[in-house]
């Protein structure tokens, strides 16, 4: 074999120190954002059933939960509400007293280092489950807009300090800055779902947020899934528009996309791992068919390879904590 030419490059690979000096992608807690589910009323924490180890917590029992991912060393929560009322126009999102903004009172008050980001947009809030005002079954952008931008101040004003707008809607960086601007919150940055698909992954966040379309779809003002060219367009107009982070949602389906926009762009990058990827996995993992911990850590750290520098997941606590025991 001596007459042979090639590369060992199995000589970098020999034992886990060796691996772990060379290894190019970290994952930490420091990279991960986790969700959580605020809904009105008291003394509850209720699983979603299609989200093992996901709970809606009222905001006496959030407190609980916050100190649990303080201990486990993730900085970072992403608010989603839900109301007790909806109307046509979500009133309850831009509410002085909406459950992001109260749930925000509550987190800033108990744990002031924690950065509490906010979910921006309507869906959850509106009666007919769609992201913006509905004219004659339409769902129209400007008059969205405005809407918008006062979700995004009321949730500052209470204490959120990213806002992450996630309607997909025409101009709604744009509009949001200005407003921010105006209002006195120049330095509140702005986490965009610049690309957002019309997924088919998002079924169980419908059931934790109580927010699925009672007509129609949203693939009016949410992106085509075989799209990559748009998702270009979509986060240059974002980064135009004084974006401070771009999203791509979902996360697992689409990082040959998250890899365009990080060569592409220069902000930091962020990835969302949806509740369809996240209950796939918990649901093979409770039939004894994949190893959970493995499967999980090696998705996350593919998303951070591909270009995340943050990413939103509901499996960061058990992450975290593996990667403890690391």
């Amino acid at each position: 074999m001596t007459d042979l030419k090639f590369h060992r490059h199995r000589r970098l690979r020999q034992n886990a120190t060796l691996r772990r000096m060379v290894r190019e992608t970290i994952l930490t807690a420091d990279d991960f954002i986790y969700p959580v589910f605020a809904i009105e009323g008291e003394n509850i924490k209720t699983e979603i059933p299609s989200m093992p180890g996901v709970y809606q917590f009222s905001l006496d029992r959030l407190v609980e939960e916050m100190a649990e991912v303080v201990d486990l060393g993730i900085p970072s929560v992403m608010i989603f509400g839900i109301p007790s009322e909806k109307d046509a126009v979500g009133t309850q999102a831009y509410h002085t007293h909406g459950i992001v903004q109260e749930a925000t009172r509550v987190v800033k008050e108990h744990f002031p280092e924690l950065m509490v980001i906010a979910d921006t947009c309507l869906c959850e809030y509106t009666d007919h489950g769609h992201c913006g005002i509905v004219r004659d079954g339409d769902v129209v952008n400007d008059e969205s807009l405005e809407l918008l931008v006062k979700t995004a101040v009321s949730q500052v004003e209470a204490g959120a300090d990213v806002i992450a707008p996630s309607n997909m809607m025409d101009g709604f960086v744009a509009a949001i800055r200005k407003g921010l601007d105006e209002a006195g919150y120049e330095n509140i940055p702005i986490m965009s779902y610049a690309v957002k698909y019309a997924s088919a992954f998002y079924g169980p966040f419908r059931d934790a947020a109580d927010s699925t379309p009672q007509f129609g779809d949203r693939k009016t003002y949410q992106m085509d899934p075989a799209n990559r060219l748009e998702a270009l367009r979509e986060a240059e107009s974002d980064v135009e528009e004084g974006a401070d982070f771009l999203m791509v949602k979902p996360g697992l389906s689409y990082l040959d996309v998250l890899r365009d926009l990080k060569n592409q762009f220069n902000l930091p990058l962020v990835t969302y791992n949806v509740s369809g990827e996240y209950a796939m996995v918990k649901a093979a993992s409770q039939n004894g068919w994949i190893d959970e911990k493995a499967i999980v850590l090696e998705l996350l750290t593919s998303m951070k390879r591909a270009g995340a520098d943050l990413i939103l997941t509901y499996h960061a606590k058990d992450a975290a904590k593996w990667l403890k025991e690391a």
